[in-house]
């Protein structure tokens, strides 16, 4: 195990005798650099060779503090864990944890029983409001709790992609306390909780760090966030694994899911920040770390990360339910059938083949010996939903309500780990829109043309008559934006029944089995329906036949005469409604579940 010089090396670490121990990796800092506290001088800080700048200063947890940079400009610390107001206010100093855990012994849950659910904090009611939701969560059958970032950014309202200080849960949703009731208050429940943190960049708006630390950011590769964060920096590199130690340790987080990290200049620290959190935390609890990453590298999910969110399937999923074959989708608009066999036989779509939406580049490296598990296989999230100009969930996309249905078989009772974001669970209409609620007013004009400009090609959104793109920054748009506040679905019932069914069979059979198991075969057998089967650990043979297309397709003789364990065509909303039969030798616009054991 890797043993840390001491608990922290960045931020305000409050030490045994009463004082607090200041440090900052300044390395490019003017000489006004000070300490700032409440009614006292400036506070000098002295320099060390590595770049860090540090003080010991007789003060308490609760204390206020910014750092002088020169010329009036006051900065937070970028390492802070609480903040007295927002990014650009006053860092608070917070002492050890001294929340009383009502089940500190928890370890988490393996994550073959993962299903995922993925929440915006804020729309939920903050911490506290979403910590009233979990019994309900728990009893559908959802086992995670996957928080959208929740790092300090500016302003109340934020998908918390603009994050600056990562340290420091955001005060909008509630107070560290809310944030670890909600967390233990899960645990007792049976829920594990993740979050998605940003490793990739900073947000526009309160980050100081090129006032004092230019080396953080390199000047030679740039992102679609600006100037890449230089992880060959050992400052660096120690900022973001301790970010990450931080969340597991502190708040008790089960795990992780970094954002973009195809974005990251240095992947190989991706490997380096995983041996290092599993170094750190006992081996007996189960700590599970995930990937959102466009480059399709498999060989990262064998060296510390448990899966990668499998962008591909949604893709393919997506244009045979929509038709839509713009933008990305493009690259799944041909032969869909065997595209979707692909991902749900091998993982991925591109393992290392070009991809003409990215004029030819290759992308992927050949992910077919990775277990299914390997892969988080979800219909929307926040980024598939919240990027689309006006937000619409798959229940307007999708012609059939049946087709819909068929899809959701597919995911939550396939071997890969399935993810449903806020709201699908009841069939919810509302829209999710992109939000914000920046200050700066050139910050929120610029927001708000670019995301116009974005999607000026889009004939609906096109010309002087144009439909406007709705405003970011405006309350309303993250007012529409709340699944829990939106008119109640009429079929919403219907949903929340077929979820919590198919929730029910996934953990009592099929989790079960999941250790160990393989692709059997996985192909097209008609233009958009799909035959797969998987090994199981007992030798169980898992099968499906999926069809998400306008018509008919035939099943196979053997099977159209056998009862399956789950057919979407003939689901009754009510429990326990899972021994219908397949109608003769059609599967329409249905999906057909077997399980044969020992076979």
């Amino acid at each position: 195990m890797t043993v840390l010089p001491e608990p922290y090396t960045h931020g305000a670490l409050p030490l045994p005798d009463g004082r607090t121990r200041f440090r900052l990796w300044a390395p490019s800092a003017p000489p006004e650099l000070a300490l700032m506290l409440p009614g006292r001088d400036p506070i000098a800080l002295h320099p060390q060779e590595d770049g860090f700048a540090q003080v010991d200063v007789d003060c308490a947890a609760g204390t206020r503090y910014q750092y002088r940079l020169g010329d009036g400009l006051l900065a937070p610390d970028p390492a802070s864990r609480l903040q007295d107001g927002d990014v650009h206010d006053a860092s608070v100093v917070v002492g050890p944890d001294a929340y009383p855990w009502s089940h500190p012994t928890w370890m988490g849950r393996p994550w073959r029983e993962a299903v995922i659910y993925e929440a915006h904090a804020g729309l939920a009611g903050g911490f506290a409001g979403l910590t009233k939701k979990l019994p309900q969560l728990a009893d559908m059958g959802f086992t995670v709790i996957e928080l959208m970032p929740i790092a300090d950014f500016p302003g109340p309202r934020n998908w918390g992609y603009d994050g600056v200080l990562p340290y420091a849960p955001d005060t909008a949703y509630g107070t560290p306390d809310d944030l670890k009731r909600l967390i233990d208050t899960a645990h007792g429940l049976g829920l594990c909780v993740m979050l998605d943190v940003v490793y990739n960049h900073f947000g526009p708006d309160g980050n100081y760090l090129s006032q004092y630390a230019a080396p953080f950011f390199r000047d030679d590769i740039s992102t679609p966030w600006g100037s890449a964060i230089d992880f060959r920096q050992p400052p660096v590199r120690r900022y973001f694994e301790e970010n990450a130690l931080y969340w597991l340790t502190e708040y008790r987080f089960d795990g992780l899911r970094l954002d973009a990290v195809h974005a990251i200049s240095d992947p190989d620290w991706l490997v380096e920040l995983a041996q290092f959190v599993r170094g750190q935390i006992p081996a007996q609890r189960h700590i599970h770390l995930v990937l959102e990453n466009d480059d399709n590298r498999a060989s990262l999910l064998t060296a510390g990360y448990d899966a990668q969110w499998n962008d591909d399937a949604h893709h393919v999923l997506h244009h045979m339910l929509t038709g839509e074959s713009r933008g990305y989708y493009a690259d799944y608009a041909d032969r869909p059938a065997q595209a979707l066999a692909r991902c749900l036989g091998e993982g991925w779509v591109y393992q290392g083949q070009p991809s003409p939406y990215r004029q030819g580049a290759p992308r992927g490296e050949r992910s077919a010996h990775l277990s299914p598990t390997a892969f988080v296989l979800f219909l929307q999230n926040h980024d598939q939903t919240g990027n689309r100009a006006r937000g619409e969930r798959l229940t307007l996309l999708t012609e059939t309500a049946e087709r819909l249905r068929a899809a959701v078989t597919l995911q939550l009772l396939a071997p890969q780990i399935p993810l449903v974001f806020m709201g699908e669970e009841t069939g919810n209409r509302a829209p999710f829109l992109y939000f914000t609620a920046h200050t700066d007013p050139a910050l929120a004009t610029a927001v708000r043309e670019g995301r116009q400009r974005e999607f000026a090609a889009f004939p609906e959104f096109a010309g002087a008559h144009g439909e406007p793109v709705p405003d970011p920054n405006a309350e309303s748009t993250y007012a529409q934006s709340n699944p829990w506040t939106a008119d109640v679905s009429p079929d919403a019932l219907q949903w929340h029944d077929l979820y919590r069914a198919l929730l029910d069979m996934r953990q009592r059979v099929i989790a079960p089995r999941l250790d160990g198991a393989t692709t059997v075969y996985a192909r097209a057998v008609g233009e958009h329906s799909v035959h797969a089967r998987w090994r199981l650990a007992g030798g169980a043979l898992l099968t499906v036949y999926v069809n998400l297309g306008p018509t008919p397709e035939g099943l196979p003789r053997k099977q159209a005469a056998a009862a399956p364990l789950f057919s979407s065509l003939l689901y009754e909303s009510r429990a326990g409604a899972f021994d219908a039969l397949c109608l003769g030798n059609l599967c329409s616009e249905s999906t057909v579940w077997l399980l044969e054991e020992g076979a």
